[in-house]
């Protein structure tokens, strides 16, 4: 007969959650006295799931109780074993027969089997269970520790049920697919704005960590591959960042050779040939602590990472670094004792809309591991208080990296669900409404010079109308290229700048309604020449008034930017209507909203003598006036330049 403490020391090596306490006098089932066949299966299980196969374990001790079917220590380890699964359910219903069989003995796995409930989301019953396990006499410390930390996760979980009880959000994962997924673990998903490429991580030979690349087709995911170029080594690549645009990709390296720390950020650039060979992002980015799993702004201006370096508030934080004007990062800021805590946050996600910044956090309460949270960049960069995602997207085991597609609700993510192809797979979600970002479109395109048509590399800002803040600035690139998001709800002035030329302008109103569709627009910036104009789409006037409305500031300011740069520049102001009314109105009306504009230069030291302004009612139109979306067009304000 094997002993009594053999017998629990197995337990523990198949991680089965055993605490120890004094059983009472009273308990009614007695080791002892188990079958001696089903102890001998009992034994060969306990050497199986030592190996981690417990599936033949479940096997081996389902033999047991069929022999045996008072083996309570059998029942309590099919438990164990299906709880180490994940199989919730499956652990509850085995508990249970456990506590049929003696309740007093059970008494000491009303911990494990709390938490077995609460993995099943039967948080009311997790919370009675471990209740029950602390009216244990002389618990010792450590478990009242386990146990008390347990009961404020339930509580949690129970008080954050109550609030979304009206909720009718469902949770439905769905797999990928096995053009993305396979055998192997998949993880760390990441794409470009417009959502038809996915670069991921992938654990080739479950040992080395390489990119590997789907494109989407329409609909579906075409059959991926290793990314191109000279990005994939020997060593592990891994937790990567795509820019927005599709053009750099950030990424974790660890044990490089020359790496500052154990893991450090390293980028590669797209090229024609494929990934560049991968550049160490320096010492301000890196240090002699470990870095990891970064994420990008879509304007590429702030770098949010993990980090251990010296100075944080706990093992991991997240950290933010700025892209300088000269290229160049600025030293990473921590985000702060609101987002950090004396515990672990990484896996942070910056949202195409530049303002929603998910993470994980061990640190700040939650259901019991590594969950998801949210944070709000408000007014003056400062975030919100974090905001957790809330049960079934987290649960009591660890989460990890989640990433929200443009549309502000398609969530990407890495599990070991039933339906894995082995190991993690990507899985695919619609995110409850209260923890969405904004829904973000997206304007992209070239800048080229409208007399030579070549490309021309030019400041791009987008502004927020009502609140005059830059909510992105972008530069293109050599060839005149751009991408910059627009974030829906707000109404936006949008302007591309280059020195020697006028400047464009556009206004995207997406404050009440967005389009269903993004923008595609190549911009040709005309050469400050005699007789050169541009209009001026971010002039605004009530109906039937020449008092320029407040919005108009941002484009008025560029104004004066404009002729300030070029102190000799004589243009003219130009008022223009549709024909709808008296046209010696008209005439009248685009008067007096081309002299408001000058009225505005001049108050801001632009010299009177440079500035002419005419109203020429409904006479130039640039579209038909049969419609209003025509005549919208041709109430417009004009600059043209008189002389240089």
């Amino acid at each position: 007969m094997v002993s009594l403490s053999y017998f629990r020391s197995m337990k523990v090596l198949c991680t089965i959650f055993f605490i120890s306490s004094f059983l009472t006098a009273t308990a009614q089932y007695d080791p002892a006295r188990v079958a001696k066949k089903a102890m001998k299966l009992y034994e060969q299980s306990m050497e199986v799931a030592g190996d981690g196969n417990f599936t033949e374990g479940i096997r081996l001790l389902k033999e047991a109780v069929k022999i045996d079917n008072r083996f309570e220590d059998a029942h309590l380890s099919i438990a164990g074993m299906y709880g180490e699964m994940k199989q919730y359910d499956s652990a509850i219903l085995y508990y249970e027969k456990a506590r049929s069989i003696d309740s007093i003995y059970f008494k000491d796995y009303n911990l494990p089997y709390s938490i077995n409930l609460a993995g099943a989301g039967k948080f009311e019953e997790a919370l009675q269970a471990a209740d029950i396990f602390l009216s244990i006499i002389n618990l010792n410390a450590t478990s009242v520790k386990a146990a008390s930390f347990r009961k404020r996760c339930y509580q949690f979980a129970i008080d954050y049920k109550q609030q979304q009880k009206n909720n009718t959000y469902e949770f439905l994962p769905h797999n990928m697919g096995n053009t993305v997924n396979s055998a192997v673990s998949e993880y760390y998903p990441t794409f470009t704005i417009d959502g038809k490429q996915l670069i991921y991580t992938r654990r080739v030979n479950n040992s080395n960590e390489d990119f590997f690349q789907s494109d989407r087709t329409d609909s579906s995911w075409q059959l991926s591959a290793p990314l191109k170029g000279n990005i994939n080594s020997n060593f592990n690549e891994g937790a990567q960042t795509i820019s927005q645009d599709g053009q750099w990709l950030i990424f974790t390296g660890c044990n490089f050779p020359e790496g500052f720390g154990s893991c450090d950020l390293y980028i590669s650039f797209l090229t024609p040939d494929g990934w560049s060979t991968p550049e160490n992002m320096g010492g301000r980015i890196n240090s002699d602590a470990w870095e990891s799993a970064p994420t990008l702004s879509p304007d590429k201006k702030d770098l949010y990472f993990a980090s251990r370096r010296y100075g944080g508030f706990g093992g991991s934080d997240i950290y933010v670094s700025h892209r300088l004007p000269n290229g160049r990062w600025s030293e990473p800021e921590n985000l702060g004792p609101d987002v950090n805590t004396s515990g672990d946050e990484s896996c942070p996600f910056i949202h195409a809309d530049n303002q929603t910044l998910y993470f994980t956090s061990n640190g700040l309460q939650g259901y019991g591991g590594d969950d998801l949270f949210l944070v709000r960049k408000g007014p003056k960069a400062i975030w919100s208080k974090p905001i957790n995602l809330g049960y079934p997207i987290n649960t009591i085991e660890n989460e990890g990296s989640l990433v929200i597609a443009a549309d502000g609700k398609t969530a990407y993510y890495a599990s070991d669900r039933s339906d894995t192809r082995g190991g993690l797979d990507l899985y695919t979600f619609t995110l409850r409404s209260d923890v969405q970002p904004t829904r973000t479109l997206w304007v992209k395109g070239k800048v080229f010079d409208n007399n030579t048509k070549k490309g021309l590399p030019s400041a791009v800002e987008l502004t927020d109308l009502t609140t005059k803040e830059a909510i992105s600035k972008v530069q293109t690139d050599e060839k005149g290229n751009y991408l910059i998001t627009l974030p829906v709800g707000r109404d936006y002035a949008f302007n591309v700048n280059r020195r020697s030329y006028l400047f464009y302008s556009e206004n995207f109103p997406l404050s009440e309604k967005a389009p269903d569709s993004v923008y595609n627009i190549d911009i040709a910036l005309k050469p400050i020449d005699t007789n050169a104009t541009v209009v001026l789409k971010n002039i605004f006037f009530d109906v039937n008034k020449f008092e320029l409305k407040p919005a108009s500031q941002v484009e008025l300011d560029i104004l004066v930017k404009l002729m300030k740069e070029n102190p000799t520049l004589v243009v003219q102001l130009s008022g223009h209507t549709d024909n709808v009314g008296k046209e010696a109105d008209n005439i009248k009306l685009s008067t007096n909203r081309a002299k408001a504009v000058v009225e505005y230069l001049t108050a801001n030291a632009i010299d009177a003598k440079r500035l002419l302004h005419k109203g020429y009612g409904s006479a130039v139109p640039v579209a038909d006036n049969s419609t209003e979306e025509g005549r919208s067009k041709n109430r417009r304000t004009e600059l043209k330049i008189v002389k240089q």
